[in-house]
């Protein structure tokens, strides 16, 4: 076993990562692993390049059956488990999802300390079986909550209830866990306390202080005027708190009327709270209202219930921290589990990090950028796509100024050739992410020999193709038909990457060939030709200066737009 690096974004296969690793050094884990939904959700970019960083379709195949053979040589109640799945669903894809996940949970679970916590994302589609995958793992009597994530107020499905739910499964590895509830408790938003007597006591909101008329005859002193307000004219009575029931009565004691627990006439509690200036009197209307303050509305303890919005906290995705990245969660949500469950100086593991949000809070959460540092949490995120990892390393130059470790990442060119066997695709999204501004292309096959895009900083941009040739001899035959892509695509320049220099025969630079192209005064090359052996080197394509996609969402949205019109 070795020991975990912190701070650090592993790239690859999170299975085979986490069999490394020593048991128990973990404090928290969170994970949102692709959905079995049979769509290809988990992209990063909604617009513009779209990126698959996940294959979210999940097929019978010899990773599956691997996968199923890891399951079944974990613990006895995990293997049990998987074959009853089996008997249920044979080699279909819901089978081939469950067995990818449990030699998974099962390391997972064995990362964590006796303290420790899990919080497991899904939808509806799988997580039932997930429930019952997790108390395989963990035990039943370890399943502490299902929390309900409202990610939307409506979605509109055409034959189907809209589904604006996910599901997320907390489970803790012994009964002593962490668990820091207290100490984020949330006042209500701000917008439902419109009003402020500007005397320090905070915004408020008027509440109702009379009951339905039943409860009381009109010679009831509750039923009684009051103030010239005629209670009972109106079909209602009197209903001050009353200590004894009701947080917000012993909340005015506390703060206010000390004696008010022992104020017994209904009279005589609408005389103290009007004497300490605690009933709203509304210039227009009928009815007077009890100042309900927004700071006594804030010990409300962590619901399994979370609304978007919710609190002070919007739960959703904008503004700065938005990547494009479709099913990316909001900070606001990952930093409640990480406070409640994990405490100043915790490893939090996210084994499916994607676009980094919970690296990023972890590195945020009442710590960097914050008044004391010391309170961040330490992480380790896991990501099979090098485009995530370069998506979480941009997210923490620009955010945090920040640059995190990563491990894994082809380091030299035999590394790199080792990750093109491995994996072409993922080897071709990282040799096109070499260079700067160039986006990996969404799809695998059918791209026209397109690996990678990217736009010029012009006010009339001009398009940039990449075509990655990673192992194979290049052929000027090759070199012709890039040549005829770029030209079909309207795109002023084409680089055709390469994983060495001695692939380059003088057949395809003559192929490539075809002149310079003149930008306010400099000239480029219309073709030219990168090898990962000059990334590795130190040098770079000679291209006009590009946008960078996370930095210029709007303007690259419009250059992609213009494009797609031609």
């Amino acid at each position: 076993m070795s020991v975990v690096k912190l701070n650090t974004l592993y790239y690859g296969d999170n299975l085979q990562w986490m069999e490394q690793w020593q048991d128990e050094c973990v404090d928290l884990i969170y994970l949102d692993p692709p959905f079995n939904s049979q769509v290809d959700k988990n992209v990063l970019f909604k617009s513009g390049a779209q990126i698959r960083a996940y294959e979210d379709t999940w097929r019978w195949g010899e990773q599956a059956a691997s996968d199923k053979g890891s399951a079944l040589s974990t613990t006895t109640e995990i293997a049990a488990t998987v074959r009853a799945f089996e008997t249920m669903m044979p080699e279909t894809p819901m089978l081939a999802y469950l067995c990818h996940l449990a030699p998974r949970l099962y390391h997972m679970h064995r990362l964590l300390k006796e303290t420790g916590s899990l919080y497991l994302h899904c939808d509806d589609t799988a997580g039932h079986y997930i429930k019952v995958l997790l108390d395989a793992v963990f035990g039943m009597e370890q399943y502490q909550n299902t929390l309900i994530w409202r990610r939307a107020t409506a979605h509109n499905d055409a034959v189907r209830y809209g589904r604006i739910l996910d599901h997320i499964y907390f489970y803790t590895k012994t009964n002593n866990y962490t668990w820091n509830g207290e100490s984020i408790s949330e006042p209500k938003a701000l917008k439902n306390y419109p009003r402020d007597d500007k005397d320090g006591r905070g915004p408020y909101r008027s509440d109702n202080i009379t009951g339905a008329s039943p409860v009381a005859r009109k010679d009831a002193p509750s039923g009684q005027p009051w103030k010239g307000y005629d209670v009972h004219k109106m079909g209602r009575h009197w209903a001050p708190p009353k200590v004894g029931r009701g947080k917000y009565a012993d909340y005015i004691q506390e703060n206010f009327i000390p004696n008010y627990g022992k104020i017994e006439s209904v009279h005589g509690r609408l005389n103290a709270l009007d004497a300490a200036n605690l009933i709203h009197h509304p210039k227009t209307g009928k009815w007077p209202g009890l100042k309900r303050y927004a700071a006594a509305d804030g010990n409300i303890m962590p619901q399994n219930l979370i609304l978007k919005p919710s609190g002070f906290t919007n739960f959703s995705v904008g503004g700065g921290e938005y990547l494009g990245y479709e099913t990316q969660k909001p900070e606001a949500l990952i930093r409640r589990f990480i406070k409640v469950s994990s405490n100043p100086g915790d490893t939090v593991l996210d084994p499916y990090c994607g676009c980094g949000t919970t690296v990023h809070v972890c590195r945020e959460v009442e710590g960097r950028n914050m008044p004391d540092a010391k309170k961040a949490r330490k992480f380790v995120g896991i990501d099979i796509s090098h485009v995530a990892i370069s998506v979480i390393e941009h997210r923490f130059q620009k955010r945090l100024g920040d640059k995190p470790i990563v491990i894994g990442s082809p380091e030299d060119l035999d590394a790199a050739r080792d990750l093109f066997r491995r994996s072409p695709f993922q080897f071709e999204a990282w040799a096109v992410s070499r260079i700067y501004g160039l986006i990996p292309n969404q799809r695998k096959s059918g791209d026209r020999g397109v690996d990678g895009r990217g736009y010029t900083v012009d006010e009339n941009p001009l398009l940039v193709l990449a075509q990655v040739k990673g192992g194979q001899n290049i052929t000027p035959s090759m070199a012709r038909d890039f040549v005829g892509t770029v030209n079909t695509e309207n795109a002023a320049f084409g680089i055709l990457i390469v994983m060495s220099n001695n692939l380059i025969t003088q057949g395809v630079k003559s192929a490539l060939a075809r002149g310079d192209v003149k930008i306010k005064g400099d000239s480029y090359p219309k073709f030219q030709i990168f090898s990962i052996e000059d990334h590795f080197a130190g040098r770079r394509p000679n291209i006009p200066p590009m946008l960078e996609k996370h930095a210029s969402e709007k303007k690259y949205a419009k250059a992609q737009e213009h494009f797609e019109k031609i």
